[in-house]
């Protein structure tokens, strides 16, 4: 396929932009989109995000964990840079694990709205306990919702990622 590199840059204002703008609030508005070039087939696109870091609503401490986002696409997808930085937003912002894992879902499956999506979330134990979220989520009535329930109930309790 012959793609020039205008047609696929073009309507990013953060990739590729010297002077990034870190947010310090969360800031689900910095996620940017490009066409799935690849529509006719299902495909998984995966994202490990290691240094993720959130703070506990209670007490303000920092949460560190990996976070994996799996989905397949349909007619768009995220660009990786400004996931980066939605990610950074969540530094300052108060949320429970669970919370933020499902904020993340949410916020994606708006945007992308694609055919699956799941997110999981390792966090660095504290207390000596470690919390480990997982959502899901598939276009309803179709084979997606089914891979999605069937995805849910066969996480296994030790899995290490999806």
């Amino acid at each position: 396929m012959d793609m020039n590199k205008n047609t696929i840059n073009s309507g990013f204002s953060l990739l590729g932009n010297a002077k990034t703008d870190y947010p310090a609030v969360y800031s689900p508005h910095v996620l940017e989109v490009f066409d799935n070039q690849h529509t006719d087939i299902d495909y998984m696109v995966k994202f490990n995000c290691p240094e993720f870091t959130s703070l506990c609503p209670i007490t303000g401490q920092p949460d560190f964990a990996s976070i994996y986002i799996n989905y397949i696409p349909d007619l768009l997808m995220v660009e990786s840079k400004s996931l980066k930085l939605y990610l950074f937003s969540f530094r300052n912002h108060g949320g429970f694990h669970e919370d933020c894992v499902n904020i993340l879902l949410k916020d994606l499956r708006s945007l992308l709205q694609p055919r699956f999506i799941e997110v999981l979330g390792k966090f660095t134990p504290r207390g000596g306990i470690s919390i480990d979220p997982y959502t899901c989520w598939g276009r309803p009535d179709t084979k997606y919702a089914e891979m999605a329930l069937h995805r849910l109930q066969n996480r296994g309790l030790f899995c290490a990622h999806p």
